[in-house]
């Protein structure tokens, strides 16, 4: 069973995506509903707070009054604290029952809502973290106009919490929540078709299937490939993939060609060798980009074309110069990837990884194949969206990467690939 939990600050919206989730047949456990449940009149729990702040906690109905203990709270981080301390191990207790109830019953997928995921060290209990987040005006205006509480009031609340910045470095999918519902509906549904796939396959059967998308893929117009660009759409078809990106080294002509073929299928590409020596992808371009154009100029290039910006295996060494130029080019790039088939030290793929996370880049995948049986090795797995750069991008903020390392011998056919084309074959 695949376990997630789905967090944010106050007002991010967090409760209006469990609540799409729940209508689509998800599991979803309401925090805010059980941390009312071990308070409830008669519980050891209520009385352990009467106790701690005074029965004026109480209300005339023997009830919590919860406005007078928020007031108090958000005011006093020690009784803040206090507070955590008596309800946070029960509410714990309870979603643990829940869970185990859940895998008893064969579920594939659950989601929890845990409002204080990092604030309470629990982050590393659930296989998926999933933040809903809104900027920080959007969500002091949505404070004050549900809760009718003055700005200053509202400003504490939101000052007593973690900031968003590092919830967003630490979770796995963010959700943004800064316009309507019915762009954080379809948000939400996007992560959910992603989660289910990652859960086994399990989604709704009226929904779209997620779009796999191997964005690093040669063909024979690279000078190290021999694969024919019509074989390496089948064998992109027959590997399961929606769309692939078809990046040779230095040349545009075959990705364009493949794209007017299978408009919805191929991203044209390049994969451009900089004057420093490094590789840099552009993606949805037009005009093909010399070999030797310095990193700058490449991704300004690139723009320009209205394309996207990809950076492919950023800490390999030589071509992707071990990651000297990432900081220089941060602010040019779109999408960094994160997982390449071809890099057997995995922690070349883990540093990446960690700048994208560092500089709130977009994460990618690619197989870098230069052989038919590599392609699929590695992909991003994303919601179905129309085939142009904004879509993509978009896209990519829920996707996630997945895949395997290719075994060594992949890189015998990029040698033999290019004595067979020295030898003039």
């Amino acid at each position: 069973m695949l376990t997630v939990a789905l967090t944010g600050n106050v007002a991010s919206g967090k409760s209006a995506v469990s609540v799409v989730w729940r209508e689509a047949g998800v599991s979803v456990l309401d925090a805010d509903q059980v941390a009312r449940d071990v308070v409830a009149p008669g519980t050891p729990a209520l009385e352990e707070v009467a106790g701690a702040f005074g029965r004026e906690m109480l209300g005339e109905n023997g009830a919590l009054n919860r406005d007078r203990l928020r007031h108090l709270v958000f005011c006093d981080p020690r009784a803040r604290a206090r507070l955590e301390s008596i309800v946070h191990p029960r509410v714990r207790a309870r979603r643990d029952e829940w869970l185990a109830e859940l895998a008893r019953r064969g579920e594939a997928l659950a989601v929890a809502e845990v409002p204080l995921l990092f604030e309470t060290g629990l982050e590393g209990e659930f296989d998926v973290i999933v933040l809903v987040d809104a900027p920080e005006a959007v969500r002091l205006e949505r404070l004050i106009r549900a809760r009718g509480l003055s700005r200053a009031e509202g400003e504490r609340i939101l000052a007593a919490q973690m900031p968003a910045a590092e919830k967003r470095r630490r979770s796995d999918i963010v959700i943004d929540n800064e316009g309507s519902l019915e762009e954080l509906r379809a948000r939400a549904l996007a992560v959910l078709g992603v989660l289910r796939e990652r859960a086994g396959g399990v989604r709704d059967p009226d929904g779209p299937a997620p779009l796999r998308i191997d964005m690093h893929v040669h063909t024979s117009a690279s000078h190290d490939c021999l694969c024919d660009p019509g074989a390496v759409l089948e064998r992109a078809e027959a590997a399961g993939l929606g769309r692939i990106c078809v990046t040779d080294h230095n040349e545009l002509d075959a990705a364009l060609e493949l794209a007017t073929r299978a408009p919805e299928r191929v991203i044209p590409g390049e994969e451009v060798r900089t004057a420093e020596g490094i590789d840099v992808i552009g993606l949805y371009l037009r005009e093909r980009i010399p070999k030797g154009t310095p990193a700058e100029e490449v991704c300004d290039r690139v723009h320009a074309q209205g394309g996207i910006v990809y950076i492919p295996h950023p800490y390999a060494g030589g071509k992707g110069g071990s990651g000297r130029h990432l900081d220089r080019l941060a602010g040019r790039v779109d999408v960094v990837e994160v997982l390449n088939a071809r890099l057997h030290r995995t922690a070349l793929n883990r540093q990446a990884a960690a700048w994208a996370e560092r500089n709130h880049r977009l994460r990618g995948a690619g197989s870098d194949a230069h052989s038919l049986t590599e392609i699929g090795a590695a992909f991003v797995l994303c919601p179905p969206h129309p085939n142009e750069p904004a879509a993509l991008l978009a896209a990519l903020r829920v996707g996630t990467a997945q895949g395997r390392t290719s075994p060594p011998y992949v890189h015998l056919t990029s040698t033999w690939a290019k004595i067979w084309k020295r030898l003039g074959r």
